[in-house]
């Protein structure tokens, strides 16, 4: 069982090592020079909407490279770039590949950071529509953080959504206690992931061609008008 653990931790660092980002994406990250860290809530800056995302094993920066970034930039073509925050969870979060085999997907720290980062946008900002995200490892993170949150941050949570969702099967495509109409899980054809099966393919790697509409799906739960 370890030897077996461990030969899927190399597939999951093999293959972020080899191919991060797809063709399209990469190019979109060069035109706008997007950063993989996202620092908005804890450098100050409080805005109308709030993205809050966690990164996924192995993942470089706060926000990864696969997705977070380039959701981050979306959202913002969505509603307006002077509108929007965004927050990478970092902290106890280290995105380490062990903590995936754990029973949740992810660890009591992991957790604890995201609920925490989601505690500070919605206390330091009160005023903020927050919105979350992850990726892979991320999800699992963002699931139970969004389920251990007390019940009025909660309910300042707009929306959520889900990359390569390893909880996917456990949890029936949804975040336990929160409303299944605010969260969007995408699961790419073939990503064993989201079968509950913890071996990573390339379709795993291809979660960035759905960030425009997880981008979209975001913008339609807040409202713009306030």
């Amino acid at each position: 069982m370890a030897h077996l653990m461990w030969l899927l931790i190399g597939a999951f660092a093999s293959l972020a090592v080899a191919n991060p980002l797809p063709v399209w994406e990469a190019d979109h990250f060069q035109a706008r020079q997007s950063p993989t860290d996202a620092n908005d809530i804890m450098g100050g800056t409080c805005k109308d909407f709030t993205l809050i995302f966690v990164r996924g094993s192995g993942e470089v920066g706060n926000m990864g490279a696969v997705v977070g970034p380039l959701l981050c930039v979306m959202l913002k073509e969505q509603i307006s770039p002077n509108r929007v925050a965004c927050q990478g969870v970092d902290g106890m979060y280290t995105a380490s590949f062990p903590q995936n085999f754990l029973a949740p997907n992810t660890d009591a720290k992991s957790i604890a950071s995201a609920a925490t980062m989601l505690e500070l946008a919605t206390t330091k900002c009160p005023k903020t529509q927050a919105v979350a995200g992850g990726y892979s490892q991320g999800t699992a993170v963002i699931d139970y953080a969004v389920q251990e949150v007390k019940h009025e941050v909660r309910n300042k949570i707009k929306g959520v959504v889900l990359f390569g969702y390893t909880r996917n099967i456990q949890d029936r495509g949804g975040i336990p206690g929160y409303p299944q109409d605010r969260t969007k899980v995408y699961c790419a054809p073939g990503d064993l992931v989201c079968d509950e099966i913890l071996l990573v393919t390339p379709p795993h790697q291809t979660y960035g061609l759905y960030a425009k509409d997880a981008a979209e799906f975001l913008a339609s739960k807040v409202n713009q008008s306030n």
